[in-house]
């Protein structure tokens, strides 16, 4: 009996871990992610969470790569069952808006962007490349609602993914300091001036 419940328990355990340590990176960043608080939180011994991430860098790439994939299924997978094009652009912002709702205390993502803009390593490059990533997937929504005709032919889908992203950028900021309500206000509107802007 032991010997069959053994190896389930290790990808448990690391995952009892990483859970932990991402509410925890929530609040203080990647960067304040330190070994003896998560091992106290989860009550084990430093050794033992060392077992499951050989370094607390690995710890910190676990974590982000974590809250891309939690970010992914929470905004881009449900816009994926509204129609191609703007249709769907619009329910990536919209779930996006509530992901920033539920995020106000802190989005590790957001959160790694300014803590390893400036830095060189393996965690700015996993952000550069996870921002990259998702940067890349509004710029396919975008040529989809060209192609679609729902956006001029001559929209640069790089240059429209750049205003979405600073958008959203301000709703996290307004957020936190003015409340989501008039943060999600100030949202919209211009939103419905970014696309129409852009609309065929």
């Amino acid at each position: 009996m032991t010997t069959a419940t053994t190896p389930a328990k290790g990808p448990a355990t690391r995952e009892l871990i990483l859970e932990h340590a991402y509410e925890l990176a929530r609040v203080g960043g990647l960067e304040g992610l330190s070994i003896g608080t998560l091992a106290a939180d989860v009550g084990m011994s430093k050794s033992g969470v060392f077992a499951h991430f050989g370094s607390r860098e690995d710890l910190q790439l676990a974590v982000l790569d974590a809250a891309a994939r939690r970010f992914m299924a929470r905004v881009l997978v449900p816009a994926l069952s509204a129609p191609r094009g703007l249709p769907r652009l619009r329910a990536i912002v919209a779930q996006w808006s509530e992901w920033g709702c539920e995020h106000q205390s802190g989005c590790v993502l957001l959160t790694a962007a300014g803590e390893y803009d400036g830095r060189e390593g393996p965690l700015h490059d996993a952000v550069v490349a996870q921002q990259a990533g998702w940067r890349g997937e509004l710029e396919k929504g975008i040529g989809q609602a060209i192609a679609e005709g729902h956006l001029r032919a001559d929209t640069d889908p790089a240059q429209l993914a750049f205003e979405i992203y600073a958008l959203m950028l301000g709703l996290h900021h307004d957020a936190g300091l003015f409340g989501f309500a008039q943060a999600s206000q100030r949202l919209s509107a211009a939103f419905e001036r970014l696309w129409r802007s852009w609309q065929a």
